[in-house]
């Protein structure tokens, strides 16, 4: 009876090697998906709304073409086209910015509105509009300042021998329920005709939006996105903690403050622009993760899943109710949850935060 000949086993390389080719192909397949949906949600946006126009006619409008009707709907200042520029543009903003800031800290609570920079910016707009009778470019200038000095000031007050992500949250927590009772007290003196668009810097707004609100920060995305990209190398490296990322070659301080201010940079434009949508920085990375599985970089994923996130609640916040809503009323119904059911698992997980 002859010997039964058994293959090798496969060697612990080539498995890894064959892991690693999985994950690269889930995750641009994945990437792929969402970019396709991006981009198909954005059509969608600039076809229906009281007059729902073909696919057609939008494409002729964008292209620079005179269409009857959808021209003036589509094309118009403050119609479907800006807004839904500014939906991906603050979108792609917000989650590239908060899954930087979760990745370099290592904690999913480490987002900018969680740590107080979104609420900076809307305190010092809050201010703007009902104590000094700003409006329109100068309120968002103010915001923009603003959100950059609560950003360092919560990194100066963070930072003791290093920046340890814990205590910077937990800073930026603290700051940021004193800038929220600020904006009380100012809303509180605010005369009627002021609470309008204050509060858009409250909840997150689409409505009314113009090019002179998108186009500045569509440029802040077009000059801080490729920073931060060209850094996620050395964010995954920082990832494995600050001793291993400098064994490994990274400049652990360096990178920390630029990756913070391209961070913040993409903030406080996208919040002066279109308001603190709430919650897309902080869900964002979680999803991209989640869909993607481990291994590589989340920055381009989490930064789609930003502008599906605004896209898809722009339009829930229109269409689905009788009654319109913001997009930021949207996104905080669907981040309050998470929040609290993260909270909910690190404590049982006996975590920190």
């Amino acid at each position: 009876m002859s010997a039964v000949v058994l293959p090798p086993p496969p060697s612990s390389t080539a498995a890894v090697a064959r892991g690693r080719a999985r994950r690269a192909v889930r995750r641009r397949t994945v990437t792929l998906v969402l970019a396709g949906s991006v981009a198909a949600v954005f059509t969608v946006t600039l076809m229906v709304g009281r007059t729902y126009y073909p696919l057609d006619d939008v494409i002729r409008v964008v292209l620079g073409e005179r269409v009857p009707g959808a021209s003036f709907t589509v094309g118009r200042l403050r119609l479907r086209l800006p807004r839904a520029v500014l939906a991906v543009v603050a979108g792609l903003s917000f989650g590239l910015a908060g899954v930087t800031f979760q990745t370099m800290l290592r904690n999913p609570l480490a987002s900018p509105d969680v740590i107080g920079i979104s609420s900076g910016a809307s305190a010092a707009a809050a201010v703007a509009i009902v104590t000094l009778s700003l409006g329109g470019s100068q309120v968002s200038g103010v915001a923009i300042a603003a959100a950059l000095a609560v950003a360092l000031l919560v990194y100066t007050l963070a930072f003791k021998d290093g920046v340890v992500g814990t205590r910077l949250i937990l800073i930026g927590i603290g700051i940021a329920a004193m800038l929220d009772s600020l904006i009380a007290y100012v809303l509180s003196q605010a005369a009627e005709w002021d609470l309008q668009e204050a509060m858009r810097w409250l909840t997150g707004s689409l409505n009314g939006t113009t090019w002179n609100e998108t186009v500045p920060a569509a440029a802040a995305l077009a000059v801080l996105a490729p920073v931060l990209l060209s850094r996620a190398r050395d964010l995954s490296s920082m990832q494995l903690g600050d001793d291993t990322a400098a064994a490994l070659g990274v400049r652990v301080e360096r990178t920390r403050i630029t990756v913070i201010v391209a961070a913040v940079g993409l903030i406080a434009f996208s919040t002066a622009a279109a308001g603190p949508i709430a919650f897309v920085a902080f869900l964002s990375g979680p999803i991209a993760a989640r869909i993607t599985g481990p291994g590589g970089s989340p920055l381009v994923p989490a930064a789609l899943v930003g502008a599906l996130l605004v896209l898809v609640a722009d339009l829930t916040g229109q269409f689905a109710f009788d009654t319109r809503f913001p997009v930021g009323v949207v996104t905080g119904v669907l981040g309050a949850p998470y929040l609290v059911h993260l909270i909910i698992r690190t404590n049982r997980a006996g975590g920190s935060l």
